[in-house]
């Protein structure tokens, strides 16, 4: 006689970057499960195959993983373990007044949300006439940083950011990625000059984040330290 399958229950939440609503299941034993070994191997790609199984079984809407911005992935899996593990995070918060009092904080992922800069413009001037239009980092930057916690080298960040290029133009002419190959893109990057690539970096500062604030009292000095987390491995203890 076979045994009775488990009907999982459905959520709904809406992807930051777009409003598009998207159904979506807790992840099984099973698939934490492949996930957890991959991760134990350190191999990118089964990493990234795992990662990419898991939130394709459990995402009920049709969406392309590779079409989301680097900040909706992470929403996306929160939102996903917070429904699968439990919702509540016990994190141990160090005091700043001090810098070693900690605090017990209990964190609801459910409070959790992708916060986004007013003003925020994808489109930079370099010179007066030069400037490039940006774009989020996506897929590979989610799988190498959000998962693995890989912090990216020299090189690996201006490969980001030159995977990050839109467009360039000038007053004269419009180039992206069906007229330039990525390694035109590095070049370019790597011709800048401090000023002008302090600006791009700007943009990666002030993109849209999965953050949280709050304030914790240090129970010794009754002062109040107010506290942000973002980034998606600091929401797991």
């Amino acid at each position: 006689m076979a045994l009775p399958k488990v009907v999982l229950p459905t959520y709904e939440l809406e992807i930051p970057s777009n409003g598009k609503k998207i159904k979506y299941r807790p992840f099984v034993v099973k698939e934490e499960k492949i996930l957890l070994l991959a991760l134990e191997t350190e191999d990118a790609k089964e990493i990234e195959r795992s990662v990419r199984d898991l939130l394709k079984g459990c995402i009920q809407s049709r969406v392309k993983l590779e079409d989301l911005a680097m900040f909706d992935l992470e929403y996306i899996f929160l939102k996903i373990r917070a429904v699968s593990v439990g919702e509540i995070v016990q994190m141990n918060i160090t005091c700043k007044d001090d810098n070693k009092t900690q605090v017990k904080y209990n964190l609801n992922l459910n409070d959790v949300e992708v916060l986004k800069s007013k003003g925020h413009d994808p489109k930079i001037m370099l010179t007066d006439e030069l400037g490039v239009i940006m774009k989020y980092p996506s897929w590979n930057e989610f799988v190498s940083g959000s998962i693995m916690g890989k912090t990216p080298s020299a090189d690996g960040v201006v490969e980001i950011v030159a995977g990050c290029i839109d467009q360039i133009f000038d007053k004269e002419e419009v180039y992206d990625s069906s007229t330039t190959t990525k390694k035109e893109f590095i070049q370019f990057i790597e011709g800048l000059t401090n000023t002008q690539f302090e600006k791009v970096q700007d943009f990666f500062e002030n993109i849209p984040k999965l953050e949280h604030r709050f304030k914790i009292t240090n129970p010794n000095t009754g002062v109040d330290s107010d506290i942000t987390i973002n980034g998606l491995t600091n929401f797991f203890g």
